[in-house]
């Protein structure tokens, strides 16, 4: 952990999440005509929409029950200030500007815990293999970097070699697998654990 007394005072605004962290812009990250920014409200039904298809149809998360227009709202509430929610916007795309999101979250509860995170990365399926994801991964990492933070992890189903090799990309390493940790479609699945150290 760094002990410059900017990282002190990140440190006390981490301990108060609602601390003025949330009015913080993001960097100006973009690649064609997709831009990253915080989330708002008014993005939560297409966020929901992502996310339920892959509560739906894949491993990619381990929920089993798509998450209702309130829960949506609720997840996002939760993630503000250090933890806000982003997104991936593309304009120009006729199914709707959000292409992408991603958020931080808390790793573990425990007071010692708080300077580590665990992020979340979706990408709409059919936006895959655009630079969309790197874009979402790396607004993260800054966020983290500027909210103080040190350890990012990121728990990735062991079989999805494209969320790998994202994370990977992005300058995450290997550090586990969890063995048959969640089962989901009558299978048992593995968790791989990666980990990024802030600078």
């Amino acid at each position: 952990m760094k002990h410059s007394g900017a990282s002190d005072r990140a440190v006390r605004r981490i301990a108060n999440p609602e601390a003025p962290l949330r009015h913080l812009p993001l960097p100006s990250t973009c690649v064609g005509t997709i831009s990253v920014r915080l989330a708002t409200v008014a993005d939560a039904e297409q966020i929901r929409a992502i996310y339920n298809h892959e509560v739906l149809h894949t491993t990619a998360t381990f929920d089993l029950v798509p998450r209702s227009a309130a829960d949506q709202v609720a997840w996002m509430d939760a993630r503000s200030g250090a933890f806000s929610t982003i997104v991936a916007v593309d304009a120009d795309d006729a199914e709707g500007d959000v292409v992408g999101f991603g958020a931080l979250s808390p790793y573990k509860e425990r007071a010692a815990y708080r300077t580590s995170v665990e992020d979340s990365v979706y990408v709409r399926r059919d936006r895959n293999g655009q630079g969309i994801g790197t874009l979402i991964v790396r607004s993260l990492l800054e966020n983290a970097a500027i909210s103080g933070f040190h350890a990012v992890f990121a728990r990735i189903n062991a079989s999805s070699e494209g969320s790998i090799a994202l994370h990977r990309k992005c300058g995450f390493q290997l550090v586990g697998i969890e063995r048959e940790v969640g089962r989901k479609f009558n299978r048992w699945h593995d968790v791989a654990l990666m980990q990024y150290l802030v600078p």
